[in-house]
């Protein structure tokens, strides 16, 4: 299986740099085996069968990015961008930074709102470091200091703004931790949740940490080679009983994004059942994975040659998700974290 074979032309006018307003205002493409209905999310209750659950990421996004000043004793001070990745385990945090070249441990680097860091290490293209502040202390500093962590392809087209502190996060967004939003739960608001309620559409919430890694691309020909990056994620009990609950009443359980799907396959035994669960997960899904638990799922179009690319085509066929992508691209969807989702259900279920 080989890198070129997920690849496809995008122009680059259907990046989107701004999500759609009111939010579920966005187009919707529906995919189910080769059918295909170009709808808007608001239509999403007329679309789901009653006694369906979607599966949504209540992950925070935090304000990782942070422009600072290096100083180091007898040299000039340097600027810097840091992007937080994640904290370890003895309370420092691992951060990439530009230019890396222009740190080394010791360096102390000053932000706004008064927070500080002390880089503390350096290895495999990040640096760890160790703030001034801890807890709600650093919570609240990192608020003042920091912005949104747009993704590379939209940062590079312009800088993160206020409106992203809003745009950027999920209605669900409860557990702080993740430096990119789990963007196809962007589309969804208040009426559209009560409509889907009222349709008998029933949810619930798993937590996944979505890392900077979501962004890195794949470097290798030979794509089951790839390696992914870890993130942590918790499916709590309730979620577990509810969504066993729905699978036994017959019911579809739809996540909403691919970090759900992720961690929901990651969790789920060969049998399709979840119990309560908590770690890191790495998992690759591509062609050729058998779902235990995804009859459905919810999702924004990705870029090419992607590991989230290969995850749709590995639940819808490579042949027909291109097959889709190249009927989005005609149809002028918009890409990418602000853009346009697609419901994709796959022609024969294979999960349990």
């Amino acid at each position: 299986m080989r890198l070129e074979d997920f690849d496809f032309d995008l122009p680059e006018r259907l990046i989107a740099l701004r999500p759609a307003r009111p939010r579920s205002a966005a187009r919707l493409l529906v995919a189910e085996g080769d059918r295909r209905i170009d709808a808007h999310v608001g239509d999403l209750p007329g679309v789901l069968r009653p006694g369906d659950r979607l599966v949504f990421n209540d992950t925070r996004v935090i304000p990782a990015r942070l422009d600072g000043l290096r100083s180091r004793p007898g040299a000039e001070g340097a600027r810097v961008e840091i992007t937080l990745v994640a904290p370890r385990p003895d309370g420092a945090w691992s951060a990439l930074a530009r230019p890396l070249k222009k740190l080394r441990p010791g360096d102390r680097i000053a932000f706004a709102a008064g927070l500080a860091a002390e880089v503390t290490g350096r290895a495999e293209g990040r640096v760890q470091l160790r703030f001034n502040r801890e807890g709600a202390a650093f919570e609240q500093a990192l608020a003042e200091a920091g912005a949104m962590p747009l993704p590379p392809y939209i940062a590079a087209r312009r800088a993160p703004d206020a409106q992203d502190r809003e745009d950027y996060q999920t209605i669900f967004a409860r557990t702080p931790g993740a430096v990119a939003a789990p963007t196809a739960a962007l589309h969804f608001d208040a009426p559209l949740l009560a409509a889907l309620e009222a349709r008998g559409v029933a949810r619930s919430t798993v937590t996944l940490h979505v890392g900077a890694g979501t962004f890195l691309p794949v470097k290798v020909e030979d794509v089951t080679t790839h390696r992914m990056h870890a993130e942590w994620g918790e499916i709590p009990p309730a979620t577990a009983a509810e969504i066993n609950a729905t699978r036994a009443e017959g019911g579809r359980i739809i996540p909403v994004g691919t970090t759900a799907l992720r961690l929901l396959e990651s969790a789920a035994d060969a049998q399709g059942r979840l119990a309560p669960w908590a770690g890191d997960t790495d998992i690759f899904i591509y062609p050729g994975y058998r779902f235990r638990i995804t009859d459905g799922l919810v999702t924004n179009f990705h870029l090419p040659r992607s590991t989230l690319l290969m995850l749709v085509a590995a639940l819808m066929g490579r042949a027909r998700i291109l097959g889709i992508y190249a009927h989005a691209v005609a149809a002028g969807y918009r890409f990418f974290s602000y853009g346009d989702a697609s419901l994709l259900i796959p022609e024969r279920q294979e999960t349990g």
